[in-house]
């Protein structure tokens, strides 16, 4: 059984501060697992996969059925908690990278480093320290991918606006089409 499943759309990938500076900050695009339902649902059909969950949901295990071989292929992987809802951040986290098991967004591990100059977003002084005494600054504006391209499941262009300003702020090779 080779299943192939399709690129991630732009609409499908989300975009999540990572670390905020004085002078910018960088981004990281991720997927929720909504999109892997969908893409399994759409791809293998909705009643020829499954998801069990093990280990207090840490371990996640995606079986897909294989007609040709007449059974069940699985793919498993771990996941860690989130900030918040723990144990449902910790079962989607593994869900999600069983998907990418499978290759589900898998092109996501190939995006560039993503820099959003200050000039380009809203970054304030949090009025507090780390515990070494610098300044923590925060950015409460939103991201969103504009535009991507992918080839041979490698990110070639990328397109991010900001959500306030609906201005881009990040431009990679986007080729015209």
């Amino acid at each position: 059984m080779e299943t192939m499943f399709r690129n991630l759309k732009a609409e499908e990938i989300d975009c999540r501060i990572s670390i905020v500076k004085q002078n910018g900050l960088s981004l990281l695009l991720y997927k929720d697992a909504r999109v892997d339902m969908d893409i399994l649902d759409e791809t293998v059909g909705n009643m020829n996969w499954k998801r069990s969950h093990t280990r207090d949901n840490a371990n996640c295990t995606i079986e897909i059925w294989d007609q040709e071989k007449s059974q069940w292929i699985s793919k498993e992987d771990t996941g860690t908690e989130s900030f918040t809802e723990k144990e449902k951040g910790l079962a989607s986290d593994s869900f999600k990278r069983a998907g990418f098991n499978w290759g589900i967004g898998r092109e996501l591990y190939t995006a560039p480093f993503i820099w959003i100059d200050a000039k380009d977003c809203k970054i304030e002084d949090s009025k507090r320290k780390d515990n070494y005494g610098n300044i923590i600054y925060t950015c409460k504006e939103k991201f969103y991918v504009d535009a991507i391209q992918i080839k041979d499941k490698r990110i070639t262009g990328l397109s991010i606006k900001n959500k306030n300003t609906n201005k881009r702020v990040f431009l990679y090779k986007m080729e015209e089409k």
